[in-house]
């Protein structure tokens, strides 16, 4: 769907995302990063670079941090720690993406999709306990939406079968259970710093932490090429993913706003949930009584999704779709699937909550940097066009 240039009324789009408005106040503290990094003489796996890990992890609740080049790295890498190889079964849900699934089919293990709760849109626990067979090696449990996965409950399900766990935290940053912070429960955890993330960089940028020395050790090695000393190979599934000294110490710079930001973020939800709660029909995914939300986006549901995204478009307010296709469904998942020699992913129909959400899920714009009449252009927006 194209974005229009302007709303009816003249004024310009209400935008997903602004990064420029983002880095506007901070762009002296960006551009005397940069150049101390380029003073320094240092690239890659530096001084910036172990600060920010220390930091990360502190924030995390994690002992380790580290950093590496994107998201997507971190959870292959995660699955590499762990000594997940080609065969072996990883649990996850359908509905986050692919990013999981494109990790575990990367390294030649099995996706094993697990059906999510109808009414969180996160990993439905029945579903996961019916799922833990001895042929399980790990659970990637999705964080979605800024919000975190009853993780007291899985890892109870996983420690019981013996499956250690991995959270994918990129939608978390300052998420928490009963205030233990995302990406400080599962035997490892997985950030992304994508610009549009809560704790985003100027490019990409990822991390992966633990609190087991061993694990994070590994980690180091396997990041870069399983050297261990230098050009010495020794561990194999070793890749070229590090987080570079520039998008750590911009990372350094935006972190003390994350707090902040998250607010910011609650506080626009909130004003769009009360608009949707006034609605008939009106409805988003449920809310885990025991989880701090940093509103990664606003999503809400809606069974004629696609009109009611046109009818907001036309009053220039930019929407989007996280995500509109099942992994199982994505058709280059199955040939990646049919290349490995594996079993067929499952057919349509299958899992019936994942296909549900993503035929009828919508984002509004939900981010810090939104001044209050846009929040009201969407709010105003979203009355007039539901139907």
């Amino acid at each position: 769907m194209s974005y229009t240039s302007s709303s009816p009324d003249g004024l310009p789009p209400v935008q997903m995302n602004n990064l420029k408005r983002a880095h506007a106040p901070l762009q002296a503290e960006l551009k005397a990063a940069a150049a101390r990094v380029i003073d320094s003489g240092w690239t890659i796996l530096g001084p910036e670079v172990e600060a920010f890990e220390q930091a990360w992890a502190n924030r995390a609740g994690a002992a380790f941090c580290v950093g590496v080049a994107s998201g997507s790295d971190a959870l292959q890498l995660a699955l590499r720690a762990l000594e997940v190889g080609p065969g072996d079964g990883v649990l996850t849900v359908a509905n986050a993406g692919g990013y999981a699934t494109q990790a575990i089919l990367a390294i030649g293990a099995r996706p094993l999709f697990v059906d999510i709760d109808g009414d969180s849109l996160l990993v439905d626990l029945e579903a996961l306990r019916a799922a833990l067979s001895p042929g399980v090696r790990a659970l990637v449990v999705t964080h979605l939406y800024g919000r975190m996965a009853a993780m007291p409950a899985i890892l109870a399900l996983c420690r019981a079968a013996g499956v250690p766990v991995v959270e994918d935290a990129a939608q978390a940053h300052g998420a928490a259970w009963e205030g233990r912070p995302a990406g400080g429960w599962g035997d490892l955890s997985c950030f992304s710093f994508y610009p549009t993330k809560n704790l985003g960089a100027l490019g990409d940028g990822g991390a992966v932490c633990c609190s087991d020395p061993a694990l994070a050790t590994r980690l180091r090695q396997l990041r870069q090429y399983g050297w261990q000393p230098k050009y010495r190979v020794q561990l194999p599934g070793g890749m070229n993913s590090r987080l570079d000294e520039m998008q750590a110490a911009f990372l350094r710079v935006l972190l003390p706003s994350l707090e902040a930001a998250n607010m910011a973020r609650r506080q626009v939800a909130g004003r769009y949930l009360a608009v949707l709660e006034s609605l008939p029909d009106g409805a988003q995914p449920a809310r885990p009584g025991a989880a701090l939300d940093v509103a990664h986006l606003f999503v809400l549901r809606h069974p004629g999704r696609d009109g009611l995204r046109a009818r907001l478009l036309a009053r220039g307010i930019q929407t989007d779709i996280h995500y509109p296709v099942a992994d199982h469904l994505q058709p280059g998942f199955g040939l990646r699937v049919a290349q490995l020699g594996q079993a067929a992913l499952p057919p349509a129909g299958a899992l019936p909550h994942t296909e549900r959400a993503c035929a009828g899920i919508l984002s509004l714009p939900c981010h810090p940097w939104l001044e209050d009449g846009e929040v009201a252009r969407v709010a105003d927006a979203l009355r007039e066009a539901w139907q």
